[in-house]
């Protein structure tokens, strides 16, 4: 189905079409058993108030994704843990840090109106209540022709069509938990002041594209790399690990707050954070992604996003069936991507777009 005829409602999309506005929710749920079942009652039913605010007006495109964290998978579903699901791990890179930061559940609420957005979140949070703690809540709005608060356009590389499944979806490498995905999100904040002084030149040699009209400029000699370089891993035959990105620009000019929220869908988790390690430590290391110097990241956090079926099914609560389903790789994962003193995996020998698996 053509995505301009995709059902306007769709709790658990994560491939909906870039919406105009959305609300990044993040939350922490109590410890408490009260907590946990008000927890299951609202994230199983999440389809019913979608349908709820979004009968208000169906081309408003109203949806909801919902993401589960570490802690939360295994209160919810213990025994039976998603092959790599763990919690955000910080990465310290010389001179910047992807910090690790709380979030049990994740709310991507996004459509084409301001106003379906707020009403869901207001709705959703009242529905929750105590039960939960509200640790992030950012309105992100979509900026001109799909572009960031540095003036690039963001989410290129995106894949599309039959690549985006493929690409976003778990498949048979972990059957149980087909049709879900990862996701990763970090909320940066940009000194636009700094970002004005270089020329125009340099800042498209550290994104890896032309300002104006977003075409794709080759790639440096080295050993500097771009952004686009950097976030690019290979195959080594030719191929590409692409993720899914749905990014959003969010601001309060009075406050002289200006940002990105990164959000990023994958099949594989590692794929995402070998693109962090690869721009905050450096591709060879020291060489480190230079947005990072105007653009400083404030969270981070790691879900599981089930499938719809799984995502209703939590409703029930599942017995223990032993310990949890860790320290898998995917499937697919480069076998010395393991963990390190960083807790994120070593480096593989790269080409010039990434590494070899």
């Amino acid at each position: 189905m053509p995505q301009g005829d995709r059902l306007p409602i769709d709790a658990q999309s994560v491939d909906a079409p870039l919406s105009r506005f959305a609300i990044f929710l993040v939350v922490t749920v109590a410890d408490t058993e009260a907590a946990l079942e008000a927890v299951r009652d609202v994230v199983s039913g999440i389809d019913d108030l979608v349908k709820t605010v979004g009968f208000r007006d169906l081309g408003g495109r109203l949806s909801c994704v919902v993401g589960v964290g570490a802690r939360m998978w295994d209160r919810l579903s213990p025994g039976r843990r998603p092959a790599e699901l763990h919690e955000f791990i910080a990465i310290t890179g010389t001179p910047h840090v992807a910090p690790s930061t709380p979030g049990d559940l994740l709310f991507h609420i996004r459509a084409d109106r301001q106003d379906l957005p707020f009403e869901f979140d207001r709705l959703l949070l009242e529905a929750l209540g105590d039960s939960v703690t509200v640790v992030d809540e950012t309105p992100g709005f979509r900026y001109f022709d799909a572009r960031d608060l540095l003036g690039f356009v963001d989410g290129t590389a995106n894949p599309i069509g039959a690549e985006l499944p493929e690409m976003s979806l778990i498949g048979d490498e972990d059957p149980n938990f087909a049709g879900g995905s990862y996701v990763i999100v970090q909320k940066y904040l940009h000194d636009l002041t700094a970002w004005g002084r270089p020329t125009t030149q340099e800042q498209e040699a550290a994104i890896g594209r032309t300002k104006a009209d977003d075409v794709e400029l080759p790639d440096a000699e080295g050993p500097q790399l771009a952004h686009k370089t950097l976030t690019t891993i290979s195959d080594g035959a030719g191929g590409e690990f692409d993720i899914l990105r749905d990014n959003m620009p969010f601001g309060r000019p009075g406050q002289q707050e200006f940002g990105t929220y990164f959000i990023g869908y994958s099949r594989r988790l590692w794929v995402t954070e070998l693109m962090m390690q690869r721009m905050f430590v450096g591709q060879p290391p020291g060489y480190y992604d230079r947005i990072l110097d105007v653009s400083t990241p404030v969270t981070g956090t790691t879900f599981f996003v089930p499938s719809n079926p799984q995502l209703r099914a939590l409703a029930v609560p599942v017995l223990d069936e032993g310990e949890a389903e860790t320290g898998a790789t995917g499937g697919d994962a480069p076998a010395e991507f393991a963990a390190d003193s960083l807790g994120i995996g070593s480096l593989r020998p790269a080409t010039s777009k990434g590494v070899t698996p």
